[in-house]
């Protein structure tokens, strides 16, 4: 990404709402960053004290990679060799708005459409993009799987959620230098709660649902609820935009963050429901193995929605996405719904694995309770077969959330082998034994219907040894992860590259290696 210029501080602070205290130093700054080992040469450095790590330690090293300024709301700790400033201001606010400045105010020239919830903003983020895109309309994507920017696709890392503030206000900023007039931004409860959306002057925000997720981060439902609203209220602040401000929210009827969301948005808001009438509806709904179809009612006609994408869940993602296109930017229904059922599949979501076997293959992303429901049912509507399922829980994280899924697992498959899934510095043993507590207390019987197997590979091995023509087996919780935490490590994981390994294996055919963990035992030459 191109590197903006050199522009003076005084003229960048006196454009955004940032306090500082004391005097202005005279200095000029190219970019803004609070991660040291992504300074170069005129940077300005933000010290900022988060709950593992503290940036104060880090000005050393961003001094000597070149950093022209350090910024931090705290005291100068003087004996620098570079000017600093105090800000009276939160810290990650005046990133963003610092970020923003740098890159010229990128966002002021985009249409943004934020997409935010526990379940399915990537698929309804990437939807969007795809009408649009097909509709002919130049426009973005930041999710957390890639960032698209005209045909150039960059990863956006390992695990990722909404990018730090600095990255996305570059990203917006070659946006613009393409040519696009639209971006789709995917925003997490992490991102939104820590400001890293801040200054990207959102025209549309779009929720999917509020589930059960990062309680171990937010506290209670309430307060992650409160953390997606952020998107929803940031609508008021949105600065005037030549090309208008629609300001509009639009809202999942059928979620109970409907009330709420209700409440925190400005007036004029949209609904969508698969469940009841709402400003878009939906209706006689056919889900197969290959299709998903509905009728859906946008004012006062009814079309034929049909899809590629399987799962009665991604009822609701579609229809956030046609009321975003259709009511939200203008594009015919017409040609929005013809451009569902070109639309390809999300990675690593309900996506199909086949090597020739004769049984079902499929890696989700599903790591919720809710979702897991959802796509377990889902997978009990493609097979007349078993259903066995593969799939762990982070370490470090929700632990309520560690005992709900088993429980999902066990009303709705045949057999779950609970596996790794980023243990991080967590004990993989206790983990596992959590879980399995929670299967036994829903009526699981280990060795009947649900088996413990460390090693993610041999799990992923016993799935597919146990599966008979017919059958369904379903990886969960990795989709289009490459990566997997031990530790403080991540090695290199791919949930589908370890199904089409383990498929590969059984058939006696080519097909890639299984990756190694660290529960695979001695690591191969």
């Amino acid at each position: 990404m191109r590197t903006p210029r050199l522009k003076k501080l005084k003229n960048l602070l006196a454009k955004i709402p940032v306090i500082t205290k004391g005097d202005i130093p005279d200095v000029k700054i190219r970019a803004v960053s609070s991660d040291s080992r992504n300074i170069h040469p005129g940077d300005a450095f933000f010290a900022i004290k988060g709950a593992s790590f503290d940036g104060f330690d880090y000005i050393p090293s961003a001094i000597e990679q070149g950093a022209a300024l350090i910024v931090s709301n705290r005291p100068d700790p003087k004996n620098l060799s570079v000017p600093y400033l105090q800000i009276d201001d939160d810290p990650h606010k005046a990133l963003a708005w610092l970020a923003a400045a740098t890159q010229n105010f990128p966002a002021h020239k985009l249409r943004i459409i934020g997409v935010t919830g526990t379940d399915g903003k990537t698929t309804t983020s990437s939807t969007i993009h795809h009408i649009l895109t097909q509709a002919g309309v130049k426009v973005g994507l930041i999710s957390t799987v890639n960032a698209l920017i005209g045909d150039e696709e960059i990863d956006t890392g390992f695990h990722v959620t909404t990018p730090d503030s600095p990255e996305i206000q570059a990203y917006l900023a070659e946006m613009v230098r393409a040519g696009m007039t639209h971006c789709v931004l995917e925003s997490t409860s992490h991102g939104l709660a820590q400001g890293r959306a801040i200054a990207s002057e959102f025209d549309i925000a779009v929720v999917t649902n509020v589930t059960h997720e990062h309680l171990d981060y937010h506290g209670d439902w309430q307060h992650y609820l409160e953390a997606k609203g952020l998107l929803f209220e940031s609508l008021w602040l949105t600065s005037r935009k030549k090309i208008g401000n629609p300001r509009l929210a639009i809202l999942n009827k059928d979620d109970r963050s409907y009330g709420y969301l209700k409440r925190v948005s400005p007036p004029g808001f949209l609904s969508y429901s698969r469940l009841n009438e709402a400003d878009l509806w939906a209706e006689n709904i056919v889900n197969t193995s290959t299709e998903l179809s509905f009728d859906c009612h946008i004012d006062d006609e009814v079309y034929k929605v049909k899809s590629p994408m399987i799962g009665i869940y991604n009822v609701s993602n579609i229809l956030a996405a046609l009321a975003t296109c259709v009511k939200g930017l203008g594009i015919p229904a017409n040609v929005t719904v013809g451009a569902l059922a070109t639309q390809k599949g999300v990675p690593g979501r309900m996506e199909r694995i086949n090597l020739g076997q004769d049984f079902i293959a499929i890696v989700d992303f599903a790591h919720t309770p809710y979702a897991m429901a959802e796509s377990l049912e889902t997978a009990r509507t493609l097979t007349q077969g078993k259903v066995i399922a593969v799939f762990g829980s982070a370490g470090l994280r929700d632990r309520e959330k560690r005992k709900m899924m088993p429980v999902e697992a066990i009303k709705r498959a045949d057999m779950i082998i609970l596996t790794a899934e980023d243990p991080r510095t967590e004990s993989l043993d206790d983990i596992l034994q959590d879980m399995a507590d929670a299967a036994i207390s829903a009526g699981g019987i280990e060795g009947k219907n649900f088996l413990r197997i460390p090693d993610r590979g041999d799990a992923v091995r016993k799935a597919i040894s146990l599966a008979e023509p017919g059958d369904l087996v379903i990886s969960l919780g990795k989709g289009h992860e490459q990566s997997m935490c031990f530790i403080n490590t991540e090695y290199p994981w791919d949930d589908r590259m370890a199904m089409r390994a383990a498929i590969a294996e059984l058939l006696g055919v080519d097909g890639p290696k299984m990756p190694w963990l660290p529960t695979s035992g001695a690591k191969p030459d």
